[in-house]
């Protein structure tokens, strides 16, 4: 981003589905700040703590030195009058109050850069990204490679049997799938499939019984 001039504020969001180098991409914007010798801080949700609780560390293993916050208005609490560039991990995680923030921030003359999912693992718009993508003045969105058949992706397979909408997990929940492998409502079937399993065992010991 070089078209900005003097001291004003700014707001880059980088998405894309899980394994499209979001966290990777956001530590090399924020290294680059550092060895400019700009005033960094950076954060990350309290509830991702997959790799390292007080690190940013991407699924390749690239890291970088983080703070823990609980909501997008601790972010706000914390940032230092003196930091001008600003790092959240995660967006997703930290809440409706987010853009808000990410506006109070580059109002203020901060560099805001911004990285999360964009949709959730039913392909939804994941909130509150749709709203930060509205107003940011950069936009980086990341393709992943399908694990399926090698095209690009742009959906988070998730794995397991859950219907909550947040599961925090890396490569044992969820996978890269693109348009056509992606499906959805698996989740849902593999929930399904124990219960449909003991009805038909149910029905099959009836059965067994009546012949007797």
């Amino acid at each position: 981003m070089d078209i900005v001039k003097g001291n004003m504020g700014w707001i880059e969001v980088i998405t894309g589905p899980m394994f499209s180098g979001k966290s990777e991409e956001l530590i090399r914007r924020l290294r680059r700040a550092e060895i400019a010798r700009q005033r960094v801080q950076i954060f990350k949700p309290q509830i991702d703590s997959r790799y390292a609780e007080n690190e940013i560390v991407s699924h390749s293993g690239l890291g970088i030195r983080s703070e823990l916050v609980r909501t997008a208005a601790e972010v706000l609490e914390r940032v230092e009058p003196r930091t001008e560039v600003v790092g959240i991990d995660e967006a997703q995680f930290l809440g409706d109050e987010l853009p808000a923030v990410a506006q109070k921030l580059a109002n203020l003359g901060k560099r805001v850069i911004i990285a999360g999912l964009d949709t959730d693992y039913l392909g939804r718009p994941f909130e509150p990204m749709p709203r930060l993508l509205a107003i940011a003045e950069e936009i980086t969105k990341l393709l992943a490679i399908c694990v399926r058949c090698g095209n690009p992706a742009v959906h988070t397979q998730r794995l397991v049997a859950s219907d909550e909408l947040i599961v925090v997990g890396a490569g044992d929940k969820y996978e890269a799938r693109c348009r056509r492998c992606f499906e959805p409502h698996l989740v849902r079937e593999q929930a399904d499939a124990p219960h449909e399993t003991q009805a038909q065992n149910q029905r099959k010991a009836h059965a067994a019984g009546s012949q007797k």
